[in-house]
């Protein structure tokens, strides 16, 4: 077995072949992009929904652990040499991802996406941790803590909403509409960018393998501590 590069700074990078390099460019791009694109979307506009000064304080948290994440991702695509126009959401060709695409309104909305929509970037970041290229691995180990505590923050506070009737049903109304299109986050079956992934050792696990691993974290969450009912997620695209 051909031994894999490991590859320590932005400018070694750029002597690797360019598929790794093109590998490495499209998860640095993709990751700028969703960061900012969610942190616009979701977690600044809950500041004014969260209900108490202590919700409010730990939203801002989050929404700036989150903007720092598009930050960092966006300085290191700087470094390796992309256009800065490729990693802002209103100016990429990449479009963001379409769990972006619920409209939130309510408080309770932003506490069931941090539950089981950060549990999802949970696992995307886990499988850089040991990443080839040194710069992005790094990184991830640099964002994993923040994102545990997100993920945390909504599952603390729908565990709070759960303790009365209506908010149980509200959670529960939640996430049966969000949770179904959550495993498309992580792409189609048999991809042929993720084989590319695990060729260079930028990633380790097929995407087939990490939606089952975030199935089952999340019906740990939902099922096993809050005694929800998780429902079936949509069927992906071959």
């Amino acid at each position: 077995m051909t031994e894999l590069p490991q590859v320590e700074t932005a400018e070694e990078l750029r002597h690797q072949p360019e598929e790794f390099q093109q590998a490495c460019r499209k998860i640095v791009v993709s990751h700028a992009i969703n960061e900012l694109h969610g942190s616009r979307v979701y977690d600044e506009p809950a500041i004014s929904l969260a209900p108490t000064p202590y919700a409010k304080w730990l939203t801002c948290r989050v929404a700036m652990e989150e903007y720092g994440h598009h930050y960092r991702f966006f300085e290191l695509g700087r470094e390796m040499g992309v256009p800065e126009k490729e990693m802002l959401p209103d100016q990429a060709s990449k479009a963001p991802l379409s769990i972006f695409n619920f409209k939130m309104t309510r408080w309770e909305e932003f506490c069931v996406i941090k539950m089981i929509g950060d549990l999802a970037e949970i696992l995307q970041v886990e499988d850089l941790l040991h990443c080839s290229f040194h710069p992005l691995r790094n990184l991830a180990r640099m964002t994993m803590p923040e994102e545990r505590f997100h993920a945390q923050f909504g599952e603390d506070f729908c565990t709070d909403l759960c303790e009365t009737a209506e908010g149980r049903q509200t959670v529960q109304e939640l996430v049966n509409v969000l949770f179904p299109g959550f495993p498309h986050f992580f792409g189609r079956a048999n991809s042929k960018n993720n084989a590319i992934y695990r060729k260079w050792g930028i990633k380790k696990r097929t995407n087939e393998e990490m939606r089952e691993d975030y199935i089952s974290r999340t019906r740990a969450v939902v099922e096993g501590k809050l005694g929800l009912s998780l429902p079936e997620p949509e069927p992906i695209a071959a």
